[in-house]
């Protein structure tokens, strides 16, 4: 099974961290994510582009829509995702364990939101 993992993050706290810390946390980052690439079960893994860059396209009126972002109700935003494959949901934790997220920057409100990957097929009743 696959599972696309969600790295969030506050960006309140990170502006109101000295540049000197931002950068011991940061460079803690490049060996955690070393580790997770070597299991050899990351599937793919990225940075989102600044908040300011999201864009929203809904449906409204049977069109897509275009509007500029970011749009979010919660202080956290998503700064990056990947995805891993694994075994068993215990298996995916355990990796996902290993992301920075999961083990640095608490105090600008790192965490990982863990989410199965299904396939629309799954609904038309073919095999996936």
């Amino acid at each position: 099974m696959k599972y696309l993992c969600l790295a969030y993050y506050n960006p309140a706290d990170f502006a109101a961290m000295a540049p000197a810390e931002v950068q011991a946390l940061v460079s803690q980052c490049p060996p955690k994510d070393k580790e997770l690439k070597a299991t050899g079960q990351l599937r793919l893994s990225a940075s989102l582009g600044e908040p300011e860059q999201t864009i929203r396209i809904q449906p409204r009126g049977g069109k897509p829509k275009v509007t500029d972002g970011p749009f979010t109700e919660v202080k956290e935003l998503v700064g990056g995702f990947f995805i891993i494959e694994a075994g068993s949901r215990d298996e995916a934790v355990r990796l996902a364990s290993i992301h920075p997220a999961a083990t640095l920057g608490e105090q600008v409100g790192w965490y990982i939101d863990m989410h199965p990957i299904g396939f629309f097929e799954q609904y038309s009743g073919k095999p996936a």
